[in-house]
């Protein structure tokens, strides 16, 4: 068993007064209305990478997403920039024509605001992963499951997520809830310095000494608000010994299951990270799955206060293996290779396929009452194709103060995500709207939800004022304007 079979669908996945603009940009204009068609071959002649345009040969897999949703919208050039002077390029051009432009890394935006019908700025050939000294430097255009790979080569790895063709950017952007959160953290708490080319086209080092501002909200502000984030440098953990496991239960523990599991889990040890999921996909189905970074004797130990409040497992799976297949196991790819373990058209052999679905999210900040538990059972229960999936949160999450970085969800016992197979959106507002009275208005801006109203409160909290004047600093003319942009 893998994480694919396990999870199914799961590898889709303050104060104003300091923040000060920098110098030559709080002057910013907006640039006069263009008064010619946009010179896209000069834009073309300006990059060392590569524009693609609607006549290209290439475009139609070009403007592409990871989610076949977004297939119908048609950017005017996708540019895949090979270094910050690219992306600079490309900023003045957008700025010189007045055309909407998008930043993509990964392409996973669930709203699908990783394209639009501008230019798409794509850093995916921006991917190096290099290691010395306990650091690790990690291009903005690098896939999950390369990161993992390359620095696992140095017995080293970066907290991160679990879906291997996501890109390093987005994820740590907004934060990075992962597979080894409670032990390392979130992505963006390992985070040392990020380089980032700005609304004006500099490329500035931002870290906790150098425009420490734009540094603190692009640890968990989200992506594409501030600029293009181009080279990211994360300290770095050991790596050893790890053991994966799974259990199932029937659709009747459900109930037991999520009251048991949601007092245990986030107050484990730090070393256990668990992920809980209630099933309706060819059946009705309860599983609990994570990693333990120790031994299966261990582990076992631990699950066993679990194991009593719900029940014996009808089917139990524990193995220890390295940290580096720990990884491909919950990417569901456990049985392929690394140059497998990706989309067709990032590698010659990659084996994944896109999904089609849509999502929403909450932040647990208590746990659910009787009659929580008993709405989110009868909301998976309803017909149709659809996951909840539950995320421990705590650990060393919880040791960060909420303004620390722009992620202000620290308290949060775990993570929601509703998931729903297509493209309708009505279980999934029904689901949401029934657990609201249970869970409150939070939300992960990682699963960015284009539904929501007050979605800075809900992404943000009370970082938001100070997120909004790092966005008045860098970008005063919004150039990078999305539906949800800071």
């Amino acid at each position: 068993m893998d994480r694919r079979d396990f999870l199914r669908a799961a590898t889709l996945a303050p104060m104003l007064g300091l923040v000060s603009a920098p110098p030559a940009l709080a002057s910013f204009a907006p640039p006069a209305l263009a008064s010619a068609a946009p010179d896209w071959a000069g834009l073309r002649r300006r990059l060392t990478g590569t524009l693609v345009r609607p006549a290209d040969a290439g475009y139609d897999a070009a403007r592409r997403l990871f989610n076949p949703a977004f297939d119908g919208i048609r950017p005017g050039g996708v540019a895949y920039c090979a270094s910050p002077a690219d992306v600079s390029a490309c900023l003045s051009f957008v700025r010189s024509n007045r055309l909407p432009v998008t930043a993509r890394s990964g392409g996973h935006s669930y709203a699908g605001w990783s394209t639009g019908t501008g230019l798409v700025i794509d850093v995916s050939r921006m991917k190096s992963v290099t290691y010395a000294g306990g650091r690790a430097t990690v291009g903005a255009g690098a896939k999950l499951v390369d990161v993992y790979d390359k620095l696992g080569r140095h017995g080293v790895s970066i907290p991160a997520g679990s879906c291997p063709t996501v890109g390093v950017s987005g994820l740590a952007l907004g934060g990075g809830i992962g597979v080894v959160s409670r032990k390392y953290g979130l992505t963006c708490d390992t985070l040392e310095s990020v380089q980032i080319v700005t609304a004006d086209g500099r490329l500035l080092t931002c870290d906790a000494n150098q425009h420490p501002d734009l540094y603190w909200a692009c640890r968990g502000g989200g992506g594409g608000n501030f600029g293009v984030a181009v080279s990211f440098t994360f300290r770095t953990h050991k790596t050893s010994g790890i053991t994966v496991f799974f259990l199932h239960w029937p659709w009747r523990k459900a109930g037991a299951a999520v009251k048991a599991w949601q007092s245990w889990a986030p107050t484990a040890p730090d070393e256990l990270w668990s992920t809980l999921h209630l099933s309706n996909d060819n059946g009705l189905d309860v599983q609990i799955g994570g990693t333990y970074l120790g031994g299966k004797a261990a582990l076992d130990r631990l699950l066993a206060p679990l194991v009593a409040a719900i029940g014996t497992p009808s089917s139990r799976y524990a193995t220890a293996t390295s940290y580096q297949h720990a990884m491909m196991v919950m990417a569901g790819c456990s049985s392929l290779s690394v140059a497998q373990c990706h989309l067709p058209g990032q590698t010659a052999a990659g084996r994944l396929s896109r999904d089609t679905f849509a999502a929403k999210s909450h932040l647990a900040y208590r746990k659910l009452s009787a009659d929580g538990i008993r709405a989110l059972a009868a909301g998976v229960a309803r017909a149709g194709r659809h996951t909840v999936q539950l995320d421990a949160l705590g650990g060393a999450v919880a040791r960060v103060r909420p303004e620390a970085t722009a992620f202000p969800h620290r308290a949060a016992l775990f993570g929601v995500q509703y998931y729903s197979k297509g493209t309708g959106r009505t279980w999934l507002r029904g689901i949401h709207a029934d657990m609201r009275p249970h869970l409150g208005d939070h939300a992960y801006v990682n699963y960015i939800d284009p539904d929501l109203t007050d979605w800075r409160s809900a992404y943000y909290g009370a970082n938001a004022p100070r997120l909004a004047a790092v966005k008045a600093a860098y970008d005063p003319s919004r150039i990078f304007h999305l539906p949800q942009g800071v």
